[in-house]
């Protein structure tokens, strides 16, 4: 019996059924929060030393060190009972949208800071912080994280058979 599954078990009757049925959607959030950690360390890390003076290049080497934490934990774990193509293959798909979603990612954070000027000296350090923060690690982390989930289910991990029975008792076994 898996972690989650156990968890479940928990989960008042009422709830379960819905838990259940997502139970994938569970597994890539907490695939996201544990990535969402690494990220932020990193990129506070990187801002708040050597890369001091380029922010978004602090963000995306902080989601790219994310992104492969993330393709390993989602493919042996979020998505496992998916999938059909072969590993070089998924791997491709997975960095080519993971790519995409580092752009979204980084666009808050490039829009907060050199379209509305919300960095020192038009603002002041902490203002530019909350914003950077906000437009970085929420507003960013939101649209990435919505645009992998539907790539991800569509192209990466694909199932022609999601109402078979025969594959859901064969993820549960797992």
């Amino acid at each position: 019996m898996s972690v989650v599954d156990s968890v479940l078990e928990r989960v008042p009757q009422a709830y379960r059924a819905l838990a259940l049925r997502h139970r994938e959607l569970i597994k890539f959030g907490v695939v996201g929060a544990i990535t969402f950690f690494i990220d932020t360390g990193i990129f506070y890390a990187l801002k708040l030393t050597i890369l001091s003076p380029k922010p978004v290049t602090s963000k995306v080497i902080a989601v790219l060190v994310a992104t492969l934490v993330s393709y390993v934990l989602n493919r042996e774990w979020s998505f496992r009972t998916r999938g059909g193509h072969r590993t070089h293959h998924e791997a491709t798909l997975y960095f080519i949208i993971s790519g995409i979603g580092v752009g979204l990612y980084s666009a808050p954070l490039w829009v907060s800071r050199y379209v509305l000027h919300l960095q020192t000296p038009f603002t002041s350090r902490l203002v530019e912080e909350v914003a950077d923060f906000t437009a970085g690690q929420i507003v960013g982390l939101l649209l990435g994280m919505a645009f992998r989930w539907w790539a991800f289910r569509k192209w990466v991990f694909p199932t022609d058979h999601e109402d078979d029975e025969s594959t859901r008792e064969g993820a549960l076994a797992r």
